[in-house]
């Protein structure tokens, strides 16, 4: 017989937060593709530390192409509560500077930079939706793993 009164423990879903500097390229990126890998099992968000005013337009085209339609998100500024919201925080590339926020995990992914080797364009753009697509689907794979 169970206490009625017992409370369920019921699992958190995971939760993770994308950020970049501008959110209008990589951290979009992140999000739409955790959000196509992960569906509804994690709650997904992205910000920037100084947001730009609209969504990269490769970034948009080359999710496009895997189905995931990111063109009518907008660029969000991030904040603490953001941050304690989500509980992970991914910042993508070196750039952006994320406050330290007790019981905050944060991680930082050095993504591939194609212009550095001369790639630019639609071509740099789908390398790096490529590089940051294998990221998520380990972490995907890290967030909804059993303990």
């Amino acid at each position: 017989m169970t206490d009625p009164d017992e409370k369920r423990l019921v699992p958190m879903k995971p939760s993770v937060l994308f950020v970049c500097v501008k959110n209008g390229g990589k951290s979009q990126l992140a999000a739409g593709l955790m959000r196509l890998e992960a569906g509804d099992g994690i709650s997904v968000s992205s910000a920037g530390t100084k947001p730009g005013t609209a969504i990269n337009a490769l970034s948009a085209e080359v999710l496009a192409d895997l189905g995931v339609d990111i063109s009518a998100e907008q660029p969000t500024l991030l904040t603490e509560e953001d941050m304690r919201a989500a509980g992970l925080v991914v910042v993508l590339g070196g750039e952006a500077k994320v406050p330290a926020v007790q019981g905050v995990e944060v991680e930082i992914w050095e993504t591939d930079e194609p212009s550095l080797r001369g790639i630019e364009g639609r071509d740099r753009m789908v390398l790096v939706r490529d590089d940051i697509h294998a990221r998520v689907k380990g972490l995907r794979e890290r967030l909804l793993s059993p303990s």
